[in-house]
């Protein structure tokens, strides 16, 4: 498929119902409302394709991004790659989600991610928070740097709640993530997350909820989930 051809399948897709849903979460035009599921049909024609993924994202249309991110090869996105996509990440949905799977999934995560947590922008600091949570679902824990991860858990200990809105969410889904998938660093994560208590955050008047790191963790661990790694983290 070319790029008209995906946009205009996207356009077909669109509703308005889920649009309006996206605008309360911080979506803007262009884009068309497209469901997540109703996205993997196209990803069924197009498969993995990373030069076309690379052109949609570069529509700044937000289905097309978050299609993008479904569709590339994290292998073969660059820093440059990486670098522009959360550049153009203008909200959480592509930010927190579709910057931050690619970029855990590719050669410069660990990399990237400590660069854009000390940004000032707001969705680049959150994806840089959400990259290194998804890191510690993916890697093994003899390739994760548990000193390096622990020292982030006491920043988020000592910094979360003076944080920028989007970046505190991130943070205690670290907390979550560093707790419930690699053990090494659980103890230090449920020490964390008994000191932050509950994280503030607001979620632009919509019902979505904060999760509670500490109970998070905690059923986890009822589930027998705790350290079970995950295969990918995009979808």
């Amino acid at each position: 498929m070319t790029l008209d051809e995906v946009m205009q399948q996207l356009e077909l897709l669109g509703q308005e119902g889920i649009k309006n849903i996206f605008v309360k979460h911080g979506a803007r035009e262009p884009f068309f409302g497209v469901k997540v599921g109703d996205l993997k049909t196209i990803l069924k024609k197009t498969k993995t394709n990373y030069p076309l993924a690379i052109e949609l994202y570069n529509t700044g249309n937000s289905d097309a991004m978050y299609l993008a991110g479904l569709m590339t090869d994290p292998k073969k996105m660059s820093r440059d790659d990486l670098n522009n996509w959360v550049e153009k990440a203008y909200w959480y949905m592509i930010s927190e989600f579709t910057v931050a799977w690619v970029a855990a999934e590719s050669l410069y995560g660990t990399e990237l991610a400590l660069v854009w947590i000390e940004s000032d922008k707001e969705q680049i600091a959150a994806a840089g928070w959400s990259t290194l949570a998804n890191i510690v679902t993916l890697k093994s824990d003899d390739e994760i740097d548990s000193e390096l991860f622990n020292s982030l858990l006491d920043r988020v200990a000592n910094t979360v709640h003076t944080e920028k809105n989007r970046v505190r969410y991130a943070m205690n889904n670290f907390v979550i993530s560093t707790g419930g998938y690699s053990m090494p660093l659980t103890a230090n994560a449920v020490a964390v997350a008994t000191k932050i208590g509950k994280v503030n955050v607001e979620m632009g008047g919509t019902s979505c909820k904060v999760p509670n790191a500490l109970e998070y963790i905690e059923k986890m661990h009822q589930r027998g989930g705790l350290g079970k790694k995950k295969k990918t983290v995009r979808c």
